[in-house]
């Protein structure tokens, strides 16, 4: 019986901190497997001796053992396999394996997401005068969606032309309060990487939203905010996009200010232009 069934089974005859243990643990048990008693008593105001009795209530001799178990799980999540089988030999069975390729990286970056580089990413676009998107092929419709949710909220945002010649241009003509973000999926594109390089050598900032840690373009930024694609560029397309979102909702919860009431002042626009046309 896993530690999970245990603890619904008991869950019902529990004391209040024993409740309240047995919530952590099933809702953020990757947080509890990197913990001691000690600490997962002070996080949840609890005394450390009742941790180790709510573990020998499971059956455990303490929490070490209970623990070990919870790690286990964790590295069942992170090494979990693609549902790579034969068996897709029909809409229904491809759509299900597609999905599972798509929850199979979103899960692996939710777990590894580097929530200090997402608020160190946020914090460099809001001191930024220009926002300058580098994006490959694959990535330009996230890129493209990241320009509209950051307009919004009233960045500059510039997507740059490819040529070699526009980009020395951008460079050129750039400044300490511009930044460079790459958007990279596949990493094939080794005009992005030189540009990154360039612009990193003459002290501009730069950042990297990529499908995995180990493209080049991370190598060269400053800060890189890291999706943990495996699967495919198409699985890595979707996880890029999360990772955009995420950087927009962030955005907007940091400098509420500046999109508060954005939205409604577009659609207004909108519909003017329309109303003329």
């Amino acid at each position: 019986m896993s530690y999970e069934e245990r603890i619904r089974r008991e869950r019902s005859g529990m004391s209040r901190s024993f409740s309240k243990l047995a919530d952590y643990l099933l809702d953020s048990y990757v947080e509890a497997s990197f913990m001691t008693a000690s600490e997962l008593a002070q996080v949840l105001n609890l005394d450390a001796a009742t941790v180790v009795r709510f573990s020998q209530t499971l059956g455990y001799e303490g929490f070490p053992d209970l623990q070990r178990e919870i790690r286990t799980r964790v590295k069942g999540d992170l090494l979990i396999k693609s549902n790579n089988s034969s068996s897709r030999d029909s809409i229904s069975s491809v759509a299900a394996g597609a999905m599972y390729d798509v929850i199979h990286d979103m899960e692996r970056t939710r777990i590894s997401l580097d929530v200090n580089a997402l608020e160190a990413l946020v914090e460099m676009i809001g001191r930024s005068s220009r926002i300058i998107l580098l994006a490959e092929a694959p990535a330009q419709p996230a890129a493209y969606n990241l320009a509209l949710l950051m307009e919004q909220g009233g960045f500059h945002v510039y997507i740059a032309r490819t040529s070699a010649l526009d980009l020395a241009r951008t460079i050129h003509t750039s400044t300490a309060a511009d930044m460079f973000l790459a958007v990279d999926i596949t990493g094939h594109n080794a005009t992005i990487t030189s540009t990154m390089q360039v612009a990193h050598d003459v002290n501009l900032p730069t950042a990297a939203i990529v499908a995995m840690a180990s493209l080049p373009s991370a190598r060269v930024a400053d800060i890189v905010l890291a999706a943990q694609s495996t699967i495919s560029v198409a699985s890595s397309i979707v996880t890029v996009n999360a990772l955009v979102y995420l950087l927009a909702e962030s955005l907007r919860w940091r400098f509420s200010q500046r999109f508060a009431g954005a939205e409604q002042a577009i659609d207004r626009l909108a519909h003017k232009i329309q109303d003329i046309d």
